[in-house]
């Protein structure tokens, strides 16, 4: 039986609760992509070879992340159900997360959250580092507005 995908927060929570593997993960991505897209406010810093990626991730939206290539680390604010190395989570208030290479996630926000990511890198362009953090950079909202002709927010880059 071929089920449809909703696209609300209890849905998505629903689909979480399994620990969805990739390709799972790629088809409610896919699903999402047809629907209207949320600016999510993409900011990038790289200093001292670390790379600082955040975004503004508003309240009932329903998102997947690109599959790192690289471990990082997460640091989140808000109120978020999402898929982590040790499974489902809501994370509410403030956390700091390893998470490992190789995940595809998928996220709830239940209000405003900011996440960022860190990664260690030898880049200072930020095609450069988005190409090295996953194999799908050219899905990233800030590739998807290069596309369009629009440039993605830089707020610093420093050596």
């Amino acid at each position: 039986m071929e089920q449809t995908l909703i696209p609300c927060e209890d849905d998505a929570l629903a689909l979480m609760a399994g620990m969805p593997d990739v390709a799972t993960v790629r088809q409610l991505e896919y699903f999402l992509l047809t629907l209207p897209q949320v600016d999510l406010g993409t900011t990038h810093f790289v200093h001292g070879k670390v790379s600082a990626r955040t975004i503004l991730i508003p309240a009932g939206t329903v998102l997947t992340g690109a599959l790192t290539n690289l471990d990082n680390i997460c640091i989140i604010c808000g109120d978020i159900t999402v898929t982590t190395d040790d499974g489902p989570k809501r994370l509410t208030g403030y956390h700091v997360l390893p998470a490992n290479a190789g995940a595809k996630r998928v996220g709830a926000a239940h209000a405003d959250t900011w996440w960022t990511t860190l990664h260690h890198t030898e880049h200072t362009d930020i095609t450069a580092v988005e190409e090295e953090m996953t194999d799908e950079a050219y899905g990233l909202l800030t590739r998807r507005a290069i596309a369009g002709n629009e440039k993605p927010k830089i707020e610093g880059q420093l050596i």
